[in-house]
């Protein structure tokens, strides 16, 4: 009789086990859900100081990164021929992260320089993507 209610309490409890193992682990219909894109990108917020001295600009700044591991790289060109339609285009690259890394926003700076007269405005991109800016 003793050995009898030991069966069915150990079969009780590996029935209790099953359940919780069955309940607990991630289903393969749930990781086939459609992942949710933005239609639109935007980019984020840009900060600029730009100095002029001898003809040359230094165009400094930072931006808000998604992660600590993330690199910007900026390159400034000339764009436009004539004086009254010319501007410094400023490319600002900030690649995705793919590999670990904690996801807690920060600020990364950046510089870069480029010869061209004064008083031209600067108009920046992320990415690809119109970025609004602020002065600093």
């Amino acid at each position: 009789m003793k050995y009898s209610r030991l069966w069915v309490l150990t079969a009780i409890i590996a029935f209790a086990i099953l359940v919780g193992f069955v309940f607990s682990v991630p289903h393969t219909r749930d990781s086939t859900k459609p992942v949710e894109k933005n239609a639109a990108t935007s980019a984020p917020a840009v900060t600029l100081r730009d100095s002029f001295k001898k003809g040359v600009h230094t165009i400094t700044g930072s931006l808000l990164a998604p992660n600590a591991c993330s690199v910007v790289t900026a390159q400034a060109t000339l764009s436009g021929e004539a004086s009254s339609t010319s501007s410094i285009l400023l490319e600002l690259l900030l690649p995705k992260d793919s590999g670990l890394c904690l996801q807690v926003p920060i600020k990364i700076t950046f510089s870069t320089t480029i010869t061209a007269p004064a008083q031209l405005p600067i108009i920046v991109t992320v990415n690809g993507v119109a970025a609004t800016t602020t002065s600093s």
